[in-house]
């Protein structure tokens, strides 16, 4: 039977009226609550994405005094942290701050001899390492050990994750000090202890190591010649110190063929160096198909730096670094590990590495 409204219209029976009245209570009561809910959706914290790059940096690295007028000073990274303080202010960078490496990590590429000769000369107040031409100081042993130990943090971070990247801005530099002896600036060879860090402790198979300071690692070649686990990648000027680096050095017994000099004449700059980073080194990398990069970031290959005869400008060091980031996204899982060489044109090196750096920070693989 159906009822008539006060108007004459007809409405549903009283039953049907209740059902349909909570089942409208019930919808709207539902919409409240999902009302009542968005604001905490809609301001609710996207998680983070973890940083690409990182940098580490420390004040410590200046405590390593070589002298007034010396060119291998501790201005050097005080410039560098200058300018990576603004970066860090600017872009998503992680900070790292090293830890020091132990005897035994730095016997992993020197000999024991070599260590307590270190040792012995920086405790008797030495102004020099008895192997070579090194200044030193009397905290020289305790920050050569900060540098290897700050290549192994950075190593840490990039295998476990925490970031991809880290440009290390460490002194005293390393690529010139060899199994037994420190010459060039350097006391212990912190690329070299880095690779071989991360085979021995995160069980890395292969590294690969990359040079472009304008003088040749020679060192590290030396440490590396007959060991095929480490490929030495290095462009250089030639003739010049440390008066090694030739085409015809390529390793010897099972580190054949894993050395690749590409020595260049003063006044080369981004068409050999880069066309020797396409040409040579990246059909090198694909058939070594290295697990971690090392770069031996070497400044003085920037074009009016003192102490070099190269022509690279900052924009150059930018795109050497994305060939080796394709590289590393190819065969790496992104991961490389840079580290500080030469450079002594202070404000140069402040540029070319804040180049460097964002250029490794950046998304994708090129800048």
């Amino acid at each position: 039977m159906r009822t008539k409204s006060t108007s004459g219209s007809s409405i549903l029976p009283s039953h049907f009226s209740d059902t349909l009245n909570r089942r409208i209570f019930l919808k709207l009561a539902g919409g409240a609550l999902c009302l009542t809910a968005l604001p905490s959706c809609l301001t609710a914290k996207p998680t983070p994405q973890k940083p690409l790059s990182a940098v580490l940096l420390s004040s410590e690295y200046k405590k390593h005094l070589t002298g007034l007028g010396h060119p291998e000073s501790p201005a050097r990274v005080e410039s560098i942290n200058k300018a990576m303080a603004k970066e860090i202010a600017d872009t998503n960078l992680l900070k790292l701050t090293p830890h020091p490496a132990t005897e035994k990590d730095i016997l992993y590429c020197h000999t024991k001899k070599y260590f307590d000769t270190v040792k012995k000369d920086v405790e008797s107040g030495s102004l020099s390492l008895s192997t070579g031409d090194t200044r030193i100081s009397k905290d020289s042993f305790d920050i050569a050990m900060l540098a290897a130990g700050g290549a192994m943090s950075a190593v840490d971070a990039v295998i476990s994750g925490k970031t991809k990247t880290v440009f290390c801005a460490l002194r005293p530099p390393g690529h010139h000090a060899s199994k037994a002896r420190g010459t060039g600036f350097c006391i212990f060879n912190n690329a070299a202890i880095a690779a071989r860090y991360a085979q021995k402790k995160h069980n890395i198979g292969k590294v690969m190591i990359v040079d472009w300071d304008v003088h040749h690692g020679n060192g590290t070649q030396d440490i590396f010649y007959e060991d095929g686990s480490v490929f030495f990648f290095s462009t250089h000027q030639s003739p010049f110190y440390p008066g090694t680096g030739r085409k015809e050095e390529t390793g010897r017994g099972k580190g054949k063929d894993t050395t690749l000099n590409c020595p260049f004449p003063a006044g080369s700059g981004r068409k050999e160096i880069l066309g020797a980073f396409e040409d040579l080194l990246v059909p090198a990398a694909e058939k070594f198909q290295p697990e971690l990069l090392i770069i031996s970031a070497g400044f003085d290959s920037r074009i009016s730096d003192p102490l070099g005869g190269f022509r690279l400008t900052d924009k150059d060091f930018a795109d050497l670094t994305i060939v080796l980031k394709n590289i590393a996204g190819r065969f790496a899982q992104g991961r490389i590990v840079s580290l500080l060489e030469g450079g002594y044109n202070l404000t140069g090196i402040a540029k070319a590495s804040t180049a460097h750096i964002r250029a490794l920070a950046a998304k994708g693989s090129t800048a």
